[in-house]
């Protein structure tokens, strides 16, 4: 079976790495504002300092910004629940009003653990339960060559019960478009009425070179159809997720461009909704959108704290947000990436995994890249290394002097 997933996935190296960056961002304006609101109506002590202090009296970095570590799990319906398929560093600078998110890859091998690293908060975890976050922290941080502060774990079930909180979200869908290929959150695994060596038949099918089939093709039970019309749309939490996760749609929408402005669309329509009147203002809602997300929330944030992360979460109201993926690169698009996909070998645990491309305990090139992005750089990758392309001179137009006759 691992062999048909490997071969599966070596044909689909272009499709790139998911993103859902804004949402785990708006997720976690949520999460905090939702423990913030519980916090106002238990104890004025709290509302006084939430609207009487000025400072933000954060963990910061030298340059007074806020390191994040946002980790997205998929959930108790999925397979594997505890794995990190979405991590996010996200660096905010409340004063300059602007956040620069660096997604990193679930499938980049971290030689230290000997596992992918979206395997490192289960494999914590199981040692020592509760060290999973501080773990990543630590992991990542070495990855990246920066200090992170924070960290919070988002299950995706908490994003569809938001939406549905909120009472759903009007979405206008560019264009029409099907997917064929979505996975059946639960059936990862699902024999399709197939006997033990039919699967064992169909794998080595599957992985052959010459193989003609896809794993859709042999196991169609584990896919499901998505169709969006365009126009005009009013979607529930569920619909808004699978909306926003379609990978494989065809034509236009199955670019990673269209699938981030399809996420763009959902979260600013999820930000309206949470930042109107009839939802901050009204205690019921707000008290409910904190039920809906107390069970879906792992963070290290202090108690003492969440009066500070609501005014940083107010800040980044209308701040700007940047993103970049740390990934392959993209051979259609002549753009070089800091990872490579070595040959499946011992080396790597026998899995189909990304590495730097230097080698797999060298991060050297993907500190420069992020540390170089975070200053607020135009960064490239080049051959042998990062690029700051020297900005082009402006033309000055020569003034032309008038003649009298």
């Amino acid at each position: 079976m691992d062999n048909m997933l490997h071969a599966s996935r070596r044909r689909r190296q272009g499709q790139g790495v998911r993103k859902r960056v804004k949402i785990l961002l708006a997720l976690f304006i949520v999460v905090i504002l939702g423990f913030g609101l519980l916090k106002v109506f238990q104890a004025l002590p709290f509302l006084w300092d939430t609207v009487a202090k000025k400072e933000i009296a954060l963990k910061k970095t030298p340059e007074k910004k806020v390191n994040l570590l946002i980790l997205g799990v998929g959930g108790e319906k999925h397979d594997g629940p505890n794995l990190t398929d979405t991590i996010i560093f996200a660096q905010i600078d409340p004063e300059k009003k602007n956040v620069r998110m660096v997604s990193l890859p679930r499938d980049l091998w971290i030689p230290d653990t000997q596992s992918k690293v979206n395997h490192i908060y289960t494999l914590a975890d199981e040692n020592d339960p509760g060290s999973g976050l501080a773990t990543n922290k630590k992991k990542i941080s070495e990855v990246l060559g920066q200090p992170i502060d924070y960290a919070i774990k988002i299950d995706f079930n908490g994003f569809v019960k938001a939406i549905d909180m909120v009472d759903g979200l009007d979405i206008d869908v560019t264009r029409t478009f099907d997917d064929y290929e979505y996975p059946v959150a639960g059936k990862e695994a699902a024999s399709c009425g197939h006997t033990e060596a039919e699967i064992a038949s169909l794998s080595a099918e599957l992985a052959s070179e010459s193989a003609t089939m896809t794993i859709m093709d042999a196991f169609p039970c584990r896919y499901e159809h998505l169709h969006f019309d365009k126009g005009p749309t009013h979607m529930d939490g569920e619909t808004a997720l699978k909306f926003v996760r379609s990978r494989h749609a065809l034509g236009k929408e199955g670019s990673d461009f269209a699938r981030s402005k399809r996420q763009e669309k959902v979260i600013n329509a999820f930000k309206d909704k949470l930042f109107s009147v009839g939802t901050i203002l009204n205690p019921m809602k707000a008290s409910s959108l904190f039920g809906v997300f107390k069970d879906s929330v792992e963070m290290d944030i202090k108690q003492d704290e969440l009066d500070d992360f609501i005014r940083l979460a107010q800040k980044l109201e209308g701040a700007k947000i940047t993103s970049a993926v740390i990934d392959m690169g993209d051979a259609s698009d002549d753009r070089l990436g800091l990872l490579m996909n070595p040959p499946i070998s011992p080396l790597y645990g026998n899995q189909w995994v990304l590495a730097p491309r230097n080698g797999p305990d060298d991060y050297t090139e993907i500190q420069q890249f992020v540390g170089c992005y975070l200053k607020g750089k135009t960064c490239m990758v080049g051959e042998y290394g990062i690029v700051t392309p020297t900005p082009k001179p402006t033309k000055i137009p020569t003034p032309t002097r008038s003649v009298e006759l």
